[in-house]
């Protein structure tokens, strides 16, 4: 993961999403949390695929960064300020709580009409900083560690308990057994990798196993077989084709997707995989022409290219020059590359390969920052004229 903010968030508009090839297919679609894909009218998810929107601005509520990446004023975890389909409101409660509340709304709306399928995309903001949370929630681990790490691990188990409540309205609305249930996230933990990282060394940011190895748990039954583990090496980029597969979905011709379909696996964990390599880089460099810190140093994003990168199959995990066996150090502990030349050139080939592929596709380098904040000036737009309206939570009967 290279960059999210000064324009570099922004999804190329060349690019096909999940969404539209979903709808292709008879799918209605819809967004409840984080988008951060381009806060400009153009980058938004209604432009993108998705019928239903509600989503806060920039990369978590609150935020502004120079550019156009902003939230709107004055919004924060608790009774947040969404765009709901085009129009701001004030909710009431907490942002997890009120995500799920919309999408559990939405998703009855559709059971009840019953004349499309549905995909929901649920993408929290918790539990990214600042560290915000119910005290309740908090409190269950005072006793076992300080701030900001109980909210943390509360912001986690608020989630969870979201998840229970729509595993269960799923299963009340008769939608279970024909719903395909998804948990993922994005990267490896923030603030709890102190206190419990499964042996995983690193983190978010990082391009170490605990930076980017994460859980990923479906639910179909009849599809999938409960209590099954899948160790095999999968990517979130395999989601695309997954999906599409499943819904029986066309993804156009001219659409080159990384990942591959996981229905062989699982269907049969043990389907043959054919080898690759995984590739992982965490940027942060300079904007050119940007004052303040993130103006300074080099903006050209080749010189960063060995900075801070990986490369992974099954076995191995190249970091920054150093070699892990996995399957022997899953902790990444004891550094073998000069044991193992072969297995270093290869991947640093790979890698190579890899950055001459993707390199030409960071369109947003030379992005100007001064395209002004749509999120931020829609809202002051909206309150000036028509006034901020209060949030009606959806209807679960």
């Amino acid at each position: 993961m290279t960059h999210t903010i000064l324009e570099r968030d922004r999804m190329a508009l060349t690019s096909t999403t999940i969404a539209e090839v979903l709808k292709s297919a008879g799918y209605t679609t819809g967004i409840f949390g984080k988008w951060h894909l381009g806060d400009e009218d153009a980058y938004q998810p209604d432009q993108r695929g998705f019928d239903e929107t509600f989503i806060h601005g920039a990369g978590g509520i609150g935020q502004n960064f120079a550019g156009s990446q902003s939230d709107a004023p004055g919004t924060s975890y608790f009774n947040p300020i969404i765009k709901h389909n085009g129009t701001f409101v004030q909710t009431e409660g907490y942002c997890t709580d009120v995500f799920f509340q919309q999408a559990l709304g939405w998703i009855r709306l559709q059971s009840k009409s019953d004349t499309k399928p549905f995909f929901a995309y649920i993408p929290t903001n918790a539990p990214h900083a600042p560290y915000k949370v119910e005290k309740r929630y908090s409190d269950r681990f005072r006793d076992k560690c300080s701030s900001p790490q109980s909210e943390f691990l509360g912001m986690i188990v608020n989630i969870d308990d979201n998840m229970g409540k729509l595993m269960g309205k799923l299963d009340e609305w008769d939608l279970a057994d024909n719903t395909l249930l998804i948990f993922m996230t994005d990267n490896g933990s923030a603030k709890g990798s102190k206190i419990y990282n499964a042996g995983m060394k690193g983190g978010k940011g990082t391009v170490n196993e605990g930076g980017s190895r994460v859980p990923l748990f479906m639910r179909l039954p009849g599809f999938t077989n409960s209590g099954v583990d899948i160790e095999t090496m999968t990517r979130h980029v395999d989601l695309f084709p997954t999906l599409a597969e499943i819904a029986h979905a066309k993804i156009p011709a001219e659409v080159d997707l990384d990942g591959r379909s996981l229905v062989p696996l699982i269907k049969n964990p043990q389907s043959d995989w054919d080898h690759r390599f995984q590739f992982f880089h965490s940027g942060r460099w300079a904007k050119a022409g940007l004052q303040g810190k993130f103006g300074k140093g080099d903006p050209n994003p080749d010189h960063s290219k060995h900075k801070n990168y990986a490369v992974r199959d099954e076995k191995w995990r190249l970091v920054n020059g150093e070699l892990y066996d996995l399957e022997n150090d899953p902790g990444e502990t004891t550094d073998v590359a000069g044991s193992h030349p072969e297995v270093v050139s290869r991947m640093l080939v790979a890698f190579d390969n890899w950055w001459d592929e993707v390199r030409p596709l960071m369109i947003n380098e030379d992005a100007p920052l001064d395209v002004g904040k749509p999120f931020r000036d829609q809202f002051q737009k909206q309150k000036e004229s028509s006034g901020i309206s209060k949030w009606n939570p959806p209807s679960l009967n």
